[in-house]
């Protein structure tokens, strides 16, 4: 996060105000911006939603969102007062005209009464359904019209499949530049995820290892304990490999496995991560079935309570066949690469909440000890520990060549103070200085889509073929582990204390 305060004035609008995005994440990422001195000088945010509701009672929702979900904890009385008084509601209906009418007027008073255009912001925590909507409400009302100031921010899911994403992108592009567009992905503004380009880029003792002559595998595992919950509507039309293979795992893929860009710039960096996707094999029908493993929670139970099953969940199909769990191996069929497996793995009803990319090192060439040496091992855990950590070998103390597999860690609490900013803070915070180095481009959302496209075809012309089953409040089924044979006996999503 750059530490140079921004001077120029910002109008944020946040479209959806009433959901839970702006409850939970961007209200209170504000907010620790306002107080740890980031935002300009000069600022305003408008909340619009369709729903009518008092401005003050809505900020007493608001301020409660930011005692329950801010990492500094209960906000402190006189800074909630000074932040409130830059918070506006609006009542608005976003297909009804009048509703960009009164946006305009508000952008251009709040410019005129601050003697000069300010930035604006326009970020969507709306339902899919409602991009294009308000997209054309800012653009046939020239409210987004400045290309170095103005700015659009947009969640995933960016499209549902190739075909709308690609739609949805010359919807846009004819509307606004490419650089005004934000497609956002808070993977991204993880502080550990972030870590992983200087932690390659800038230890030239990485670097050098970090292709198909050292490596065996890498892993990236994002296993959630939640359940698909309320979101049954939603998730039963999407599934796991949309929800969370297309975008966040992908995303996790380029970093670990791009070139080296030529500077730190955004361009040069989005190229070196699409060029990565474009590079991902494609697999056949009788190849995706064979290298990808499908999967649905029935009952179990997650820390001692009974959990339902994914069919028995609201707003599910009693019959469905949506996938809630993927385990995939891919290949990237470049030079580094050639013949190096990515196993990805997501689900949701598993033993614990866990984020972590494993480096597998390929065994050591010298063979003089007795013993059994294990390969070297780097562990990147981007959630719930934060740790970097590297398996290697040691001798024991003792009288003869005994060796052992120790860890060496490094663990952000011990090694900073300050508390970490959290995810749509770092984010947030580049949208307001026109920084789109973690944001996705246009063909990197269509590029991660082409990779998906012929296992979400070959599964709709083969609706159960091989859907597996595991409990819920287990790491998956046997055919996850299946998959990862020969190359390791078993998914390193375990923290290193509960490591066999």
């Amino acid at each position: 996060m750059n530490q140079k305060k921004i001077q120029t004035p910002a109008l944020i609008t946040i479209f959806g105000a009433k959901g839970d995005l702006t409850r939970r994440k961007l209200i209170p990422a504000l907010y620790n911006l306002f107080i740890d001195n980031h935002l300009p000088p000069i600022f305003a945010v408008y909340c619009i939603d369709f729903l009518e509701t008092d401005e003050a009672v809505f900020k007493e929702e608001l301020l409660a969102g930011v005692n329950e979900f801010s990492r500094n904890g209960l906000a402190k009385e006189n800074e909630w007062k000074e932040f409130a008084a830059k918070l506006f509601y609006i009542q608005g209906d976003f297909q009804d005209a009048g509703t960009f009418l009164s946006l305009k007027n508000i952008a251009n008073s709040f410019d005129k009464h601050n003697g000069g255009r300010s930035t604006r912001i326009f970020y969507f925590a709306t339902a899919p359904r409602f991009i294009e909507i308000i997209a054309e409400g800012l653009y046939k009302n020239k409210i987004c019209s400045r290309v170095s100031l103005d700015r659009i921010v947009i969640e995933k899911p960016f499209g549902t499949d190739l075909a709308s994403a690609k739609k949805l992108n010359l919807f846009l592009s004819k509307r606004f530049a490419e650089k005004q567009v934000y497609r956002i992905d808070h993977y991204l503004g993880k502080e550990t995820v972030q870590n992983i380009m200087a932690f390659r880029f800038a230890n030239y003792v990485f670097e050098p290892l970090w292709n198909n002559q050292y490596i065996d595998h890498i892993q990236i595992s994002v296993a959630e304990q939640v359940s698909v919950g309320k979101r049954g509507g939603y998730y039963d039309s999407s599934g796991a490999l949309r929800d969370m293979v297309q975008n966040h795992l992908l995303q996790l893929l380029c970093i670990v496995a791009m070139d080296c860009p030529g500077a730190y710039q955004a361009e040069l960096i989005r190229d070196a991560k699409t060029k990565v996707l474009n590079s991902v094999r494609c697999y056949t029908d009788k190849e995706i079935f064979k290298n990808v493993v499908r999967a649905q929670y029935v009952a179990g139970t997650i820390n001692g309570k009974p959990v339902p099953g994914y069919r028995e969940e609201e707003k599910v199909s009693p019959g469905s066949g949506t996938e809630t769990m993927v385990a995939a191996k891919f290949f990237i069929d470049n030079k580094r690469w050639r013949g190096v497996p990515f196993f990805l793995t997501t689900g949701k009803s598993m033993t614990r909440q866990v984020s972590v990319i494993v480096v597998q090192f390929k065994d050591s060439p010298n063979k003089i000890f007795k013993n059994d040496i294990v390969p070297n091992r780097l562990t990147i855990s981007i959630q719930p520990e934060l740790e970097i950590s590297l398996l290697f070998e040691t001798k024991v103390p003792g009288m003869k060549m005994k060796l052992q597999a120790v860890d060496m860690d490094f663990m952000y609490q011990d090694a900073y103070s300050e508390s970490l900013p959290e995810a749509y803070e770092a984010l947030l915070m580049d949208i307001l200085e026109g920084d789109p180095t973690l944001f996705m481009r246009a063909d990197q959302v269509e590029a991660a889509w082409k990779v998906v496209m012929p296992i979400l075809k070959t599964w709709e012309k083969y609706p159960l073929k091989q859907l597996h089953f595991y409990p819920a409040g287990s790491w998956g089924p046997e055919a996850a582990l299946k998959l990862i044979k020969p190359y390791a006996d078993k998914w390193f999503q375990l923290p290193r204390i509960e490591r066999m």
